[in-house]
């Protein structure tokens, strides 16, 4: 893979536009080809619309190639949700800049600490968000100790 980056603009959108319907089937298609149904912990459409969600797409020449949400929680943090990047896209670092345009904006709700679940094949994923300073945790929430489930946070 070509270890160039391309520059995607970044913004806030509405998950249920019909593009972004497009990346979560395919991204539930790869999670469902890796993963059982008990491991998966997908969000759906409605869900990513609620008004505690901040969602975002990644825009190439117009074109919606990534998205990515952080689900602001009660108790005081934001967990990253639905990362996912088009296979033509992969390898730019693209989820890169969802990841830190996410994190810029939980910082502005005054959010100090994200979390995620990914799971153990999903190399990439993992990839990224070590390099971007997540560090490993036990379970959290409604999480199970599922050993196909990795756990990180993050401090903003």
């Amino acid at each position: 893979m070509e270890s160039w980056s391309m520059t995607a603009t970044i913004e806030l959108a509405s998950p249920r536009l019909p593009e972004v319907r497009a990346l979560i089937r395919a991204s539930d298609a790869v999670a469902q080809a890796l993963y059982p149904a008990e491991s998966n912990h997908l969000v759906d459409i409605d869900s990513l619309a609620q008004p505690h969600v901040i969602f975002c797409v990644a825009r190439l020449d117009g074109a919606i190639i990534g998205c990515g949400a952080a689900v602001l929680k009660p108790e005081g943090y934001a967990e990253i949700k639905r990362m996912f990047v088009a296979e033509a896209a992969r390898g730019h670092g693209v989820g890169r800049q969802i990841l830190a345009f996410l994190e810029d904006q939980v910082r502005g709700q005054g959010v100090t600490l994200t979390r995620l679940e990914t799971g153990v094949y999903s190399y990439d994923a993992i990839r990224l968000y070590e390099r971007m300073g997540y560090v490993k945790i036990g379970p959290f929430a409604d999480y199970w100790d599922d050993p196909l489930s990795v756990f990180y946070e993050k401090q903003l």
